[in-house]
């Protein structure tokens, strides 16, 4: 006979919040969760892209964004033990989202944006540093990689317009 074990509501819900945040277990991978969030956040993007154009990824990451900042509230309210949790990885795949709708669905486009994104949200220029360590909560978890996105995304549209004028 087979036996299942029962969850209670609140149990499935946590467990959904924890793959949400952590984009389906990329963030609770030991290296990098960063880097593997936005990793993670490719092939969702492209198919995104292919199905609803590039465009769409502008308001796939917004949508992303605001669900992003009202489960990690909820979430930090709970797990108090740090700031910013590095398994919560939902804020760079809303971010490598804003970054990739700016340019075409092309492997090499997607790597160039990829690289940018991730260099920015690791080197954390000014105003991504001020978000990350001045604006609290769940919008400070979140908003540092918008700004990290807006970077990538200045650099991208340069890159494009070279690239216009060589070919």
């Amino acid at each position: 006979m087979i036996t299942f074990k029962r969850y209670s509501a609140r149990s499935i819900w946590s467990h959904m919040c924890v793959a949400f945040l952590s984009w389906f277990g990329c963030g609770l991978l030991r290296k990098a969760p960063g880097t593997m969030g936005s990793i993670g956040a490719l092939p969702f993007a492209a198919l995104i892209a292919w199905f609803w154009g590039t465009n769409s990824l502008v308001i796939a990451a917004l949508i992303l964004f605001l669900l992003g900042w009202m489960v990690t509230s909820v979430h930090i309210k709970n797990e108090k033990s740090c700031k910013d949790p590095q398994w919560i990885v939902i804020d760079e795949v809303s971010g490598q989202w804003a970054t990739l709708a700016v340019v075409p669905l092309n492997p090499y486009w997607y790597a160039i944006a990829f690289f940018l994104f991730r260099l920015f949200d690791i080197l954390k220029p000014w105003p991504i540093d001020w978000a990350d360590k001045r604006v609290a909560g769940a919008l400070g978890i979140m908003l540092d990689d918008i700004f990290a996105a807006i970077y990538a995304i200045f650099l991208l549209l340069v890159l494009k317009l070279l690239w216009s004028h060589i070919t």
